[in-house]
């Protein structure tokens, strides 16, 4: 079920202005209450401008409550303030650490190692096993997609998520360096018959992936290129369940989200280079 655009703009300004029960919109729109609360989850999931809090779960007397959700209305710390710039500035994995955020997290909700493989069936963070305990959607912050070939078991693990109609919403740099790897993710969703995979085009500097709203993985990767004192390079992942680091991570992504360019209009730019790469050039009068 899509939301027509002029429902989803008019919700969207009835949320920004405060927040509202799913009642008051459905009254707002015009629909009943399954059908306002059906186009809020489209519309969080999609954009990540909204967001939904129940209270009293469970109970006869339970309240569901929609909320902003953006980082232009929810800017968080001064601290946080200027880690996002620092994100929205870089473009390499070297221009930020996630050690930046990881030492404001609670101790007792957030795990670090260190290991010298990026993949292997022995290192403490699984990545096929971190995918596969999602529920709901997973975010991806990717420099050029290449974990999509080193990951044991990736696809398959993809595939399985996309048919348990899990969305799955990917940034990453989309260049003649991953075209690849973004039409075969692309063409995921042909073989499981829906829209479950995104992708859109944006130079970032971090490495992670946000599960549901249950934990955040980032890897860091020391190169010997950038760093003299190492000898190899080293793979540094955190693994982060902190309520309030997971959803200013959630906000960041849904920032860049917001102004990243759809996969498909970059692939199609790329192809037509092609194309006037092997057409010969015309012949001068």
């Amino acid at each position: 079920m899509a939301v027509q655009k002029e429902i989803k703009d008019a919700i969207l300004r009835l949320i920004q202005q405060k927040p509202r029960t799913v009642q008051e919109i459905a009254e707002t729109i015009g629909k009943n209450w399954r059908t306002a609360d059906r186009y809020v989850e489209l519309i969080a999931q999609e954009t990540g401008l909204i967001a939904i809090r129940i209270f009293r779960e469970g109970s006869r007397g339970a309240l569901k409550v929609v909320y902003w959700n953006s980082l232009e209305r929810a800017k968080g710390s001064a601290y946080q303030e200027r880690l996002l710039q620092r994100i929205m500035q870089g473009n390499r994995k070297e221009d930020f650490s996630p050690l930046d955020i990881y030492q404001f997290v609670d101790p007792d909700n957030r795990k670090a190692f260190i290991e010298t493989t990026e993949f292997s069936q022995q290192q403490q963070i699984r990545f096929d096993y971190l995918l596969s305990q999602a529920q709901q959607q997973i975010l991806f912050f990717s420099g050029n997609l290449s974990w999509v070939e080193l990951g044991p078991n990736i696809h398959r693990v993809l595939e399985n998520l996309a048919r348990k109609k899990i969305r799955i919403k990917v940034l990453t740099r989309v260049d003649i360096t991953s075209q690849k790897n973004t039409e075969e993710m692309l063409s995921l969703n042909q073989r499981v018959g829906w829209d479950a995979v995104e992708i859109r085009h944006c130079e970032q500097p971090l490495r992670a992936i946000i599960v549901d709203d249950g934990f955040v993985s980032i890897k860091e990767v020391m190169s010997p290129l950038y760093c003299r004192e190492l000898k190899e390079k080293k793979f540094m992942f955190y693994l982060i369940q902190d309520t309030e680091w997971i959803q200013w991570l959630q906000k960041v992504f849904w920032n860049l989200w917001g102004q990243s360019i759809d996969a498909k209009e970059r692939i199609a730019a790329l192809d037509s280079v092609n194309v006037v790469k092997n057409t010969a050039p015309p012949k001068t009068l």
